[in-house]
């Protein structure tokens, strides 16, 4: 259906450009506005273009049923796989599959837990929680802590899993040989311990030394940025308890984010590939562009919004409200790839390249994550209108609280304009975020986002459609099941 996507060289596969607008405004554009992003999308990369056969995207047009949508959503995603859906495609069905193909801990799931937290610190250690444990371990205590809160509570972990089901998925029978991940390379950094004594993969594992140490990275470098979005976020709690500023001071909330990506960049180095530390470099950068590009268009922004001259630009060329609407979208994309997306995605491309993967595969590893990337944050917005705040593990209405604009109020402004005023002062007025929550709830915003959400799981799953057949490539299937039905 969509095999073209697996093929895209791998500087398109590595943009990070927009989505395409018709998927915004396709009831509403005009010819002018139609000639205008199609200049723009010849002059920088942008996002790989949908088909309009998906049948929601014509539901844009013909009004196809929601629910048939969905019919024809189920259908595909099994389709090249030749597997049957699910009669009850929960996230701990499909993970407790991912977890026994990568040899993790199948115990008790919390809420749906992909790694019940418990285990990374307790006394019947896995590989992987032990290997953690040790990349986090410092010679202060409090410090030792704070890294490891976030690893208590009940997170997803859907990251590492990934890293691990790509790599169980991908990795070539002239793979590189062994590399010694736990030995410093220049003597001077031999303080830093990640003893391997009592560290050992087990026997019948095909997945590399570097690609379970990959899966570690990729949670630190998460952690990390939780804890630092914390702290710009003002944020209470997390993951059901008081988030690490709250618990410790946003100084020490700071500075162990920063011990965690310090660590993680010691590991990384360690793999001694040039192309995945190049990779998870810009993972880096990414987050701190795109929660920036968030800052700067939420109510805790000093200066005017930075999609200010978007807005303009898109007024300037016509006077469709919907086009400035979709200028807002593109940047909200944008912002999501960077914050969300580029960590999955690369460090997927990541794994399949420390396996000796062909430079196709490779790229459908990275569609693959950037899709499920985009998402798992569109659905995680959606939850935002549609969860209660226990089932969430943190507030909800928190976007409209920040003054951000995500999907659902985007896609309601276009049917509800009163939306726009709110949007542009950030909610920032008295009754705001009550106001705009209920014009969401009254349009067909939540409705459209999650067929958005969907049609990028569809993606996701043809990038990797020619892969052989094998359980981790089903079980990536079955894990965007998984991101559609989550409820936390």
């Amino acid at each position: 259906m969509l095999s073209s996507l697996a093929r895209l060289p791998p500087a398109a596969l590595h943009c990070k450009g927009r989505i395409p607008r018709c998927l915004f405004t396709a009831r509403h554009e005009s010819s002018a506005a139609a000639a205008a992003r199609k200049t723009d999308s010849e002059s920088s990369p942008a996002f790989p273009q949908l088909p309009t056969s998906i049948p929601w995207l014509a539901s844009k047009v013909s009004g196809i049923q929601e629910t048939v949508a969905k019919t024809a959503v189920k259908t595909a995603l099994r389709s090249s796989l030749g597997a049957p859906a699910p009669n009850s495609p929960e996230w701990s069905i499909a993970v407790q599959n991912g977890e026994k193909l990568v040899q993790m801990p199948v115990t008790e799931r919390a809420n749906g837990s992909v790694i019940n937290p418990r285990e990374l610190l307790g006394s019947d250690l896995t590989v992987l929680t032990e290997t953690i444990r040790r990349l986090l371990g410092s010679g202060h205590p409090v410090l030792t802590t704070i890294s490891n809160y976030y690893f208590h509570a009940g997170g997803k972990h859907v990251r590492p899993l990934i890293v691990l089901l790509i790599s169980k998925a991908t990795t070539s029978p002239s793979a590189p040989p062994p590399t010694d991940v736990d030995t410093a390379l220049s003597a001077a950094t031999s303080s830093v311990d990640f003893s391997p004594a009592s560290a050992s993969v087990p026997a019948a594992s095909d997945i590399l030394a570097t690609q379970r140490r990959l899966a570690e990275i990729t949670e630190m470098i998460h952690t990390a940025s939780l804890l630092h979005d914390d702290v710009i976020d003002l944020a209470e709690t997390r993951r059901a308890q008081p988030s690490a500023n709250e618990e410790f001071g946003n100084k020490m909330a700071v500075l162990a984010g920063d011990f965690l990506l310090a660590r993680a960049s010691v590991a990384l180095a360690r793999l001694q590939n040039t192309e995945v530390v190049e990779l998870l470099a810009t993972v880096i950068s990414d987050l701190v562009e795109g929660e920036f590009m968030q800052l700067r268009n939420s109510a805790l922004a000093t200066a005017p919004p930075a999609t200010a001259w978007l807005h303009r630009a898109a007024t300037a060329a016509t006077t469709s409200p919907s086009d400035a609407l979709a200028a807002k979208f593109d940047y909200y994309m944008q912002k999501t790839y960077l914050k969300t997306a580029s960590l999955i995605a690369k460090s997927a491309r990541a794994a399949a390249v420390l396996g000796g993967a062909s430079p196709e595969i490779a790229d459908a590893a990275y569609a693959y994550g950037r899709n499920v990337g985009l998402a798992f944050q569109l659905v995680d917005d959606l939850l935002d209108f549609t969860t209660t705040a226990d089932e969430f593990g943190k507030p909800v209405n928190a976007d409209l609280s920040l003054g951000l604009a995500t999907a659902p109020v985007l896609y309601a402004a276009e049917t509800h304009p009163e939306l726009v005023p709110l949007i542009e002062r950030n909610f920032s007025a008295e009754g705001d975020v009550q106001t705009a929550r209920t014009l969401v709830l009254d349009s067909d915003g939540l409705q459209r986002t999650r067929l958005l959400a969907e049609s990028y799981c569809v993606l996701a799953v043809d990038s990797i459609s020619s892969w052989p057949a094998s359980p981790a490539k089903t079980a990536l299937a079955n894990l965007t099941d998984a991101v559609l039905t989550r409820k936390k």
